[in-house]
């Protein structure tokens, strides 16, 4: 096995040493690279392309949730350790989500750090014992029986998968963070649930709380009682986008179930408990190419219908989507109500 290298990015000089420190007590790691800021830590790592990141992501310059999915679609072979003095449910569940591959705590011993690492390179994840514990303990029990959500409970669910703290979710649906308090208060009551990490796992095991009908996202009449139902996923990164699309095939088809992502990674996730009939998948998301998770689909899912849309109608987007598997190339600007009904119609002849 060669050489492991590794960048360290920590904005306290005495926290690197103290990294630099303990994987020196290592063979075959080697410390390339360090960074104290965010801007420094792309900088190092587009320099180095090391193996293995080793990072607090408490730096300035530095959005923990949405650069760490940056990073880890920019460099998909990339090992990250995140190592912090923060234990909250939320910022490790929001890290663990956007792909880190371990979580350790800064007060733990360092021959801890060196076992995380080396686990990590093996193929393995990483948490801390003590947070590990606290996972193992809070796990929900599963129900056998059903739970009914609001729209505005599912929707605070869904931020809670992408590790959104109380703040954020104020600012992401425009309320006050007391009111926030107090709707994810009834969103635990209905889950049998008491914390946002138990709420998290539950969603792991219950994807489809987070479906969505065709009737609510249209507001339009009442799902017909046995009706053929569609299940359609959204994977787009513009939220008011993934909306409007939302209501368009609501009103194609009241009796959807409708599933959305922002990104491949979270599409992912979905699919390893929901098979989509229908998928609609923009060609630039956040964390990458639309067309490379377009081929992620097909190899999960090879039945599942995948429209490929853009607002960018490039010839050479096209070519490839069709290439990988794209039932169609939309322009963004021509997905009207009228379109999206045709083919949802074409779903749904093809489903009975």
């Amino acid at each position: 096995m060669g050489i492991t290298r590794v960048v360290l990015a920590d904005d306290h000089d005495v926290v690197r040493a103290g990294l630099r420190t303990a994987l020196a007590g290592l063979a075959d790691f080697e410390v390339v690279g360090e960074a104290a800021n965010g801007p420094q830590l792309l900088a190092a790592l587009a320099q180095h392309q090391p193996d293995l990141l080793v990072v607090d992501v408490a730096m300035p310059e530095f959005d923990p949730i949405a650069t760490i999915r940056h990073i880890h679609a920019t460099y998909p072979a990339l090992k990250i350790l995140v190592v912090s003095a923060y234990d909250d449910q939320s910022y490790v569940i929001g890290l663990l989500a956007a792909g880190v591959n371990g979580y350790h705590l800064k007060d733990q011993p360092l021959s801890d750090l060196q076992l995380a690492v080396q686990r990590i390179m093996a193929g393995g994840n990483w948490i801390s014992s003590p947070l590990l514990s606290r996972l193992i303990q809070v796990a929900p029990q599963l129900r056998s029986s059903p739970i009914s959500l609001t729209r505005r409970q599912r929707d605070l669910l869904r931020l809670i998968a992408q590790g959104y703290d109380n703040r954020r979710m104020a600012q992401e649906m425009d309320l006050s963070v007391k009111t926030i308090e107090n709707h994810l208060t009834a969103l635990y009551r209905a889950l049998n649930v008491s914390s946002r990490l138990e709420a998290y796992q539950f969603v792991l095991h219950h994807p489809e709380l987070l479906a969505e009908s065709g009737h609510e996202a249209a507001q339009s009449r009442e799902p017909a009682i046995g009706a053929t139902v569609l299940t359609v996923l959204i994977i787009d990164d513009n939220d008011r986008y993934r909306a409007q699309l939302k209501r368009m095939v609501g009103k194609a088809c009241a009796e959807a179930r409708l599933y959305e992502a922002e990104d491949c990674h979270a599409a992912m996730s979905l699919l390893r408990q929901v098979t989509p009939d229908l998928v609609f998948v923009d060609v630039i998301l956040n964390d990458g190419d639309g067309i490379q998770c377009l081929r992620r689909i097909k190899q999960v899912a090879p039945e599942t219908r995948v429209i490929l849309i853009s607002a960018y109608p490039d010839r050479e987007f096209r070519r490839l989507g069709l290439e990988a598997g794209a039932l169609v190339f939309l322009d963004k600007k021509d997905l009207d109500a009228a379109t999206v009904r045709q083919v949802i119609e074409d779903g749904l002849r093809r489903k009975r």
